[in-house]
């Protein structure tokens, strides 16, 4: 559905895109982060059509962004951080002239009706958007890019500024939207992120170095594989037990936590999945198991020690391939 190959962009002597390549399928939602100023917003404005490449390739549904901008650009919807919003019209009044300055062709009114109901604003229809709070206006920008049913959304900080029912509320409305549409979600609300995205794209100094689940990219960073267990027990008896489950290579107790329950530290061979079978243990014994997770890093730490390091020793570090050689002009000038 996107493809993005070699993408630079420059701003006079400043290369803010440094040779991007990535490739999205119909259907995923992707994950975009990256700190301030690493270069995501010039490339989603880039994938828009908004600003021009300095060089590379953009393909939207097979269609190039640059030689066929109407037919790329008729396939993307894009709700920038403030969404472009008229606030002295009325929200149907609204939609009704983002459609004709798309030139949808499917039937206007059945049209926005759907949008309107899809984002639940139906209700405020014939509200001045000016007087709607904010998560309703936040709605009526994901309306505005939803018109003319286009297969990518572009949904740059959705949540921001919005109080924690309205985030709830935004994250379910993305995660309905992505049953039938390709999601590019930036946010520095990792949490949404990890809830809603199957895969992130981190992006730092201009290059991408990262590209992967979150699960995987914490399995990859995270020294510690051990599992952390809270079991209602008597101490012996089941540091005993959990040492003849298969897999485990060891069991430490940290001693009792809460009344009557202990918390074990159990550590697999070779980073062995043994979920399922310490459950199956602990359940057979009839014991209660209160607790049960992994110490890998959160997609928040990932972020935080890949962005920290060096762009080539992130690349090293998860095995990618190793930053190509430029040229002594262009280093000076990054």
């Amino acid at each position: 559905m996107i493809n993005v190959s070699g993408l630079s962009k420059r701003y006079g002597t400043h290369l803010a895109v440094k040779d991007v390549n990535f490739n999205i399928e119909k259907g995923e939602v992707i994950g975009f982060l990256g700190p301030n100023g690493a270069g995501k917003s010039t490339i989603m404005n880039i994938l828009t059509g908004y600003l021009s490449m300095t060089q590379g390739k953009v393909e939207i549904d097979g269609f190039d962004i640059v030689e066929f901008p109407e037919q790329a650009k008729r396939r993307i919807g894009y709700l920038p951080e403030i969404p472009p919003l008229y606030t002295d019209m009325k929200v149907r009044e609204y939609l009704n002239f983002i459609y004709d300055l798309k030139k949808v062709k499917f039937p206007k009114k059945p049209h926005i009706d759907e949008v309107l109901r899809l984002v639940g604003i139906d209700n405020v229809a014939n509200r001045l958007i000016k007087n709607l709070s904010k998560g309703y206006r936040q709605r009526v920008g994901f309306a505005q890019a939803l018109i003319g049913n286009p297969d990518v959304l572009i949904l740059d900080e959705p949540t921001v500024g919005l109080d924690p029912k309205q985030i709830i509320e935004i994250r379910n409305l993305i995660g309905r939207l992505g049953k039938n549409h390709t999601i590019i979600l930036s946010s520095h609300i990792l949490s949404e992120i990890q809830a809603v995205c199957k895969r992130v794209i981190i992006i730092n100094r201009g290059e991408i170095i990262a590209d992967d689940t979150a699960e995987n990219l914490a399995h990859r960073l995270s020294d510690n594989k051990t599992l952390l267990a809270r079991i209602v027990c008597n101490e012996e008896d089941m540091l005993a037990t959990l040492k003849t489950v298969k897999g485990v290579k060891s069991v430490t107790s940290l001693g009792q936590m809460e009344s009557g329950s202990y918390d074990f530290v159990i550590e697999p061979m070779d980073g062995n999945d043994i979920r399922a079978d310490i459950f199956d243990r602990v359940v057979s014994r009839g014991k209660k198991l209160l607790a049960l997770n992994d110490n890998r890093l959160s997609l928040e730490q990932v972020f935080l020690r890949l962005t920290d390091m060096d762009t080539k020793e992130a690349k090293e570090l998860l095995g990618s391939e190793t930053v190509a050689e430029t040229n002594t002009e262009e280093e000076e000038e990054v």
